[in-house]
């Protein structure tokens, strides 16, 4: 009998260790109602729809975002888009996840509640009524926070600007710059950065930054704030004169250093994006339709033309297209030229960026050489030469055997009949040196 009870309760011994064994390799089910109905994954934000099914926040988002006005489950049309938190349902599977945590299972973090637009809207107008009021310590507490919900997600960054965010704080901009500059240089600081969050900006946006109070305002950080202030102050001119309104062109050159400012900007770069942002804005002065010739003669006597020649020997693409954008456009003035005519660098860079960066940059490059040939009134042709020298006749051939824009072919095609008045005074590289030059674009 003793026998008899030793074999069973080895039985049941090497049972439970058998049941063990295999409950160790079991697959672990994910319960049902703490799946999203869209991706089928384990929800980290439910929330739930009018319609009363909850999904996961990122699912039903792009859902909704994606057109959708109905509930993907119920297929009732949705009386409201307003998510609501399902903090019962996101308690369970954080509860689950703690329990199966021998599984793998990691705990689902409490998600941070995205901002709403009725939180927006408050704020909002507790930042227009403290910048009427002259409040500067609470508008700047004010932006600040919108800044950091902005930068905590998209969702809570397409929200912010959903709502005219952009307009509310330029608004306030121009009326603090109206006021003390030094008493309310903190608030105009944090309001920049807050902006360049917030890029593009609408019309109004722009009409509030385009006054003359702003525009003084961003100058003056350009020429004296830290090295942020002074890149967020381009920025924000960039976006300022992107409708090429020559109004505010013309407002922005008449404040007092402001053209040397942007110089300054990409003669000491503090870093690329501020120094593609000067060279932009700089291109829409001197390129708009009504320039004033004034304007590039200014950038020309700060020795303009030399900073771009120097720059263009190395430049990366991004800021090769723009130099040579700018001195196509500083090449519209004479004296502009002269300039040009006179540097060492000017022919070399220009035929070496020919068919080398982008098709952009070469059409730039192909204008600029037009310019200078055709409006070259030394009759020795010194442009000429030299640009024969350093292989433009062979470069300009090739150009037009693989192709490109139609303007710039007629340039290159006049440029070539200028070349060739030429050519019998030089002795140029054959062109058989190109052979194996491939088309990079």
């Amino acid at each position: 009998m003793i026998s008899s009870w030793r074999r069973r309760r080895a039985a049941r011994s090497a049972a439970k260790e058998r049941q063990q064994g295999k409950s160790g390799d079991m697959e672990l089910t994910l319960p049902v109602h703490f799946r999203c109905p869209i991706s089928l994954d384990l929800m980290k934000d439910p929330v739930t729809l009018s319609t009363g099914i909850t999904y996961d926040r990122e699912s039903i988002e792009a859902w909704i975002e994606a057109g959708n006005v109905t509930c993907p489950i119920s297929n009732q049309v949705l009386t409201s888009v307003e998510l609501v938190p399902n903090h019962t349902i996101r308690n369970m599977i954080q509860d689950w996840c703690v329990e199966n945590q021998s599984y793998g299972i990691e705990r689902v973090p409490t998600p941070r509640i995205p901002v709403s637009s009725v939180e927006v809207s408050e704020m909002l107008s507790k930042i227009t009524m403290a910048s009427q009021r002259g409040d500067h310590i609470g508008c700047r507490e004010l932006v600040a926070k919108i800044k950091a919900l902005g930068q905590e997600g998209e969702r809570n960054k397409r929200c912010i600007v959903a709502n005219k965010t952009g307009s509310a704080l330029s608004a306030a901009f121009d009326t603090f710059s109206r006021a003390s500059l030094n008493r309310n240089i903190a608030v105009l600081d944090e309001i920049l950065s807050a902006l360049t969050l917030l890029f593009p900006l609408d019309e109004e946006a722009k009409s509030y930054l385009g006054s003359a109070a702003s525009l003084d305002c961003m100058v003056w950080f350009l020429k004296g704030g830290d090295l942020s202030g002074r890149r967020n102050a381009v920025l924000a001119l960039k976006v300022v004169l992107s409708s090429d309104d020559q109004h505010r062109i013309d407002a922005l050159a008449e404040v007092e250093g402001a053209l040397e400012a942007l110089v300054k900007l990409i003669k000491e770069p503090i870093c690329r994006t501020a120094t593609n942002a000067s060279l932009m804005v700089i291109f829409r002065m001197v390129k708009s339709s009504y320039a004033n010739e004034n304007i590039i003669e200014r950038f020309v006597g700060m020795g303009f033309v030399s900073l771009l020649l120097e720059m263009l020997v190395d430049a990366e693409r991004s800021i090769c297209e723009k130099a040579l954008g700018v001195l196509d456009g500083v090449c519209e003035s004479e004296k502009g030229r002269e300039k040009a005519y006179n540097h060492a660098l000017t022919m070399p860079v220009l035929v070496k960026k020919l068919l080398r960066v982008s098709d952009l940059a070469t059409e730039f490059s192909v204008s600029i050489l037009w310019k200078l040939c055709k409006n070259e009134k030394r009759e020795e042709g010194g442009v000429g030469i030299e640009a024969l020298q350093v292989g433009a006749f062979q470069k300009l051939l090739l150009l037009l055997q693989v192709g490109c824009a139609e303007r710039t072919k007629e340039k290159a095609t006049e440029l070539l009949k200028l070349l060739n008045l030429h050519k019998d005074r030089l002795e140029c590289i054959d062109s058989t040196d190109f052979k194996d030059l491939k088309r990079p674009f």
